[in-house]
């Protein structure tokens, strides 16, 4: 209610603004200062600032970027491959059936039958991809420079996430098993229920409690970048009364930041990569971007979106189940949708769901992301330092795609889009002072 009051005000006041303004004027005819934007903006052409900013890549670096990115379409495909393969062998082995054979025979509660075969299949699954792991994770993240870790650290967080995926996925297959035993007809629908709940307390604790188990969290330390960002933050709304960064560059040389949390963990963070490598104004068009994910709540409208894929994904899970049990149920040595021996099954057809899900995933989240661009250029103003944001990002990002392969593949705008969308902007503002100022940083075509 105090959101809709405060939308209301502003919207009062602004009113108010305009017509203490407009009082002096006799007629219609605009005013010089909006004669002169319109004339200022007419006179940039964002064509040929955008493309200044994409000539600042030299044609090595392209190749390389598109090769990484476009690389990673197939292991899209790749990577249902490898986990339709490993549910095969699970189940075609009769492996599944064993392990839930051992888990019965070590005790007769069901919840902990549950919790040790979902200690076996996970610490299995882990084993069986991690040679494709390493692969996709560490040797091709090595071939095209973008890691910073040697074999055993990169292995030792691996460590980590494997110790993380037993307890939290333990948890929650053992809350889902217990649904699918009290209702076994509407099991998908309860059961999706559990997967949202989960979502939403992974969203909560991730920034307090799952993040420094990799990174350390420092408080930036006072400078006019840091009073600037707290400025924007409260400008906007935003609960946050300190700046974090962290050593994200002992993983990698990316560059990153979020404004995460949900409930009162939120916290504002940006890593170190983006500290050494980027000016203030590249720093402040990121983090007004970050700001407009939490302003516009797209955290919880992506639960719902995602919320919706999930119910659809348990509901083709139930019909796939229910299919593929008649045919092949006795030969795998399930005894019904209730058993956890065909978790291999469901986890096997929720993947070929969300795989053939890929081009609406991606676009719901492109569609945020966008949101959040047009925001962050309102919010901080720094249509430039965003420019060489996009730049930057270019690394391990393909600039340039055609429609189809950004609407197919592209869970963020291309860097083309955003920086063309940024010189949009500045076109709109090149009377304002400190677009004036911000203009030395900006290739000679983009001023």
């Amino acid at each position: 209610m105090k959101y809709v009051l405060a939308i209301l005000l502003m919207a009062v006041m602004t009113l108010a603004a305009t017509r203490v303004w407009a009082a002096p004027a006799a007629d219609a005819t605009p005013s010089v200062s909006a004669t002169a934007t319109a004339a200022s903006a007419a006179s940039f052409n964002v064509d040929a600032a955008t493309n200044a900013y994409m000539a600042e890549l030299s044609p090595q670096a392209r190749a390389k970027s598109d090769a990484y990115f476009e690389g990673g379409y197939w292991l899209i495909l790749w990577d249902l491959l490898v986990a339709l393969g490993v549910a095969w062998l699970l189940l075609g082995t009769r492996l599944s059936a064993r392990m839930r054979d051992f888990a019965e025979r070590v005790t007769r509660f069901r919840w902990l039958q549950t919790a040790i075969y979902a200690v076996q299949y996970i610490l299995l699954t882990t084993l069986l991809t991690l040679p494709w792991t390493i692969y996709e994770d560490f040797v091709r993240e090595h071939q095209y420079g973008l890691s910073n870790q040697n074999f055993w650290q990169w292995l030792g967080e691996q460590g980590t996430s494997l110790i993380i995926a037993l307890i939290l996925g333990t948890a929650v297959l053992v809350i889902i098993y217990a649904v699918i035993r009290k209702a076994t007809r509407t099991w998908w629908v309860w059961g999706a229920g559990v997967a949202i709940v989960f979502a939403m307390f992974f969203a909560t604790i991730a920034p307090v409690y799952i993040s420094p188990l990799f990174n350390t969290y420092k408080s930036l330390p006072d400078s006019p970048l840091k009073a600037q960002i707290l400025s924007m933050a409260r400008a906007n709304g935003i609960p946050a009364t300190d700046v974090y960064w962290f050593d994200a560059s002992r993983q990698s040389k990316r560059i990153s930041a979020n404004v995460s949390g949900m409930f009162g963990t939120t916290r504002i963070s940006l890593n170190d990569n983006l500290l050494n490598r980027s000016t203030p104004a590249e720093i402040k068009g990121v983090l007004g971007h970050e700001m407009g994910h939490y302003v516009m709540n797209h955290v919880y409208k992506g639960i719902v979106f995602i919320g919706i894929i999930i119910v659809l994904g348990f509901a083709f899970m139930r019909w796939g189940f229910a299919w593929a049990e008649r045919r092949w149920g006795t030969r795998w040595g399930i005894r019904g949708v209730d058993d956890v021996a065909g978790l291999p099954l469901l986890m096997a057809l929720f993947t070929l769901f969300m795989f053939f899900m890929t081009p609406v995933n991606n676009t719901i989240t492109r569609t945020m992301e966008a949101e959040a661009d047009a925001f962050g250029l309102n919010a901080a103003r720094q249509p430039d330092g965003f420019a060489r944001a996009a730049v930057q990002l270019s690394e391990y990002r393909k600039m340039q795609p055609g429609p189809v392969e950004e609407y197919v593949f592209y869970d963020h705008p291309s860097g083309w889009n955003r920086i063309h969308r940024a010189m949009i902007w500045k076109a709109e503002h090149l009377d304002d002072a400190d677009i004036k100022v911000e203009e030395s940083i900006a290739p000679a075509a983009a001023r």
